[in-house]
Order: structure tokens, then C-alpha cells, then sequence
């Protein structure tokens, strides 16, 4: 089911104009910019959503493209070096 739907809401955004999908895509991925700002200082999770806006903004924009490419990698080094820190339990 995920799939499907999935499919049909692509289907409906690629049947957007393209001046009316360029500014909705710019309008919601900088709300969720802003939003994450905020909750780097509020409670929230503040890094998730700003992952979320430049993943909405990479639909458009190749420039939200190549940095959430770069957010991904450091993201995946991080959490390796944070798995190789943890100690292991051994039996």
C-alpha cells in the first residue's frame, strides 16, 4: 500500500504546473527550515526537521540536493563513530 500511494501523490505533483510546483516546493521546504531552526533551541526535534525541509527542498533545487548529500554522509560517519564507541557486551 505504501508504494501506492506513494505513486499516486507523485502523480499529483508532477500534474502541478511547474510556476505553481517550484514556489509550493520553496514555500513548505523553508517552512520546515525555519521550524527546524527554532527547534534547535526550543524543545523539538529541531536536526530531523531540517533534514525533512532540505529533503522537500532537493525535489526542485540541486543546490538542497548536493547538501543533503553531504548531511547523509556525515550523518552515516557519525553514527559509526558513535556505534564503534559504544562498548560491546561480551558472554
Amino acid at each position: 500500500m505504501p508504494n501506492d500511494s506513494r505513486r499516486r501523490a507523485r502523480a499529483a505533483y508532477q500534474r502541478l504546473p511547474a510556476p505553481v510546483r517550484r514556489p509550493l516546493v520553496a514555500a513548505v521546504g523553508a517552512a520546515l527550515l525555519v521550524a527546524g531552526l527554532a527547534m534547535l533551541v526550543l524543545p523539538g526535534p529541531g536536526l530531523l526537521v531540517l533534514a525533512a525541509g532540505l529533503a522537500v527542498l532537493a525535489v526542485e533545487f540541486h543546490w538542497a540536493r548536493r547538501l543533503l548529500a553531504r548531511v547523509r554522509a556525515h550523518a552515516r560517519a557519525t553514527a559509526e563513530k558513535a556505534r564503534r564507541q559504544i562498548p560491546t557486551r561480551r558472554r
